[in-house]
């Protein structure tokens, strides 16, 4: 998905629902923080999003703009309206909210850390190499998801340190990388500091 579908999908929801903002959860929030993802992050053909003032009316979405509707099979792409409770959020991801403009709609959307701290929640294996690609274009510093994690509400102990193992061995991975094609190993600057509110 390209940053000019997704903006697509925000005008059709917002026609669809009479609604203004949204939220998006998923991979494509990405598209909040940069406007060039590596293409791991632009393979979905899914935006996860729901209504900011009204969550309960995003299973509408999926009826109208989702998988297999007749805007699908036109544009190739498709809106999923999804809970505000699916994804593993740390504490504070709403003040890191970054803005998507989509002509009269707006997309609040995941910080590319909060984003990946999703995806180390859930887990899953396209989610692990969503999130090296996030490590290796240094859109996410590992200081910031470690710190993340210890503010995360997850169901159990464990997860936390499964998360904070998955990050080290991440960076640590790419760092080693880069050392072997002799590129630097410099870090972003810390990404927590630049907060956006709906």
């Amino acid at each position: 998905m390209r940053k000019p579908d997704l903006a697509h999908i925000l005008r059709a929801s917002a026609a669809i629902l009479d609604e203004r903002e949204f939220v998006v959860i998923g991979s494509q929030s990405i598209w909040g923080t940069t406007d060039q993802p590596p293409p791991e992050c632009q393979a979905s053909m899914e935006a996860d999003l729901y209504p900011l003032r009204h969550p309960h009316k995003a299973e509408v979405l999926s009826a109208a703009i989702g998988e297999l509707s007749q805007f699908h099979q036109t544009f190739g792409y498709y809106a999923e309206g999804v809970s505000p409770k699916l994804p593993v959020l740390p504490e504070g991801w709403r003040e890191r909210l970054r803005k998507v403009e989509g002509e009269g709609a707006v997309g609040w959307c995941l910080s590319a850390q909060d984003l990946a701290i999703a995806k180390y929640a859930a887990g899953r294996e396209k989610d692990a190499e969503f999130n090296k690609a996030l490590v290796r274009a240094r859109l996410v510093h590992e200081g910031d998801l470690l710190r993340l994690v210890n503010v995360t509400p997850f169901k159990r102990p464990e997860d936390a340190d499964r998360v904070k193992a998955r990050i080290r061995a991440d960076f640590q991975s790419i760092r080693q990388e880069n050392a072997a094609a002799g590129v630097s190993a410099n870090e972003p600057e810390d990404g927590l500091k630049h907060p956006h509110t709906p």
